[in-house]
């Protein structure tokens, strides 16, 4: 049952601003943070133990580690004026020693080797 009327605080039942983070969310993320800070040395280790027992485990956390350093980046799409014609952009990268070259009259088309 709720108070009468005129005998609540004045911001009763408004809620938190926005942008005002949890305390308990807050919290968390800094004993996170600290936990992390304090086993970064201890990393290269646990990575190594991994490896050695399962190396497709080890690669699987080594990817999601990552996703922490390098997001992931977000597909871009570009949308020219309704009824354009598409525009085709080709990039030719220089061959350089040590990449397989097309074989003799093979096709460019899709993931090619560099020409």
């Amino acid at each position: 049952m709720s108070a009468p009327k005129g005998t609540r605080p004045p911001n009763a039942g408004r809620g938190r601003r926005k942008g005002v983070p949890n305390k308990v969310t807050a919290d968390m993320r800094s004993a996170f943070t600290l936990l992390a800070e304090r086993n970064v040395d201890r990393l290269q280790e646990w990575f190594d133990a991994a490896a050695a027992k399962d190396p497709a485990r080890a690669l699987d956390l080594f990817l999601r580690l990552a996703e922490f350093i390098a997001p992931k980046l977000a597909r871009t799409e570009f949308a020219g004026p309704a009824g354009s014609t598409p525009v085709t952009v080709r990039v030719v990268f220089e061959s350089t020693s040590g990449f397989a070259q097309p074989a003799a009259g093979g096709s460019d088309a899709g993931c090619c080797p560099m020409q």
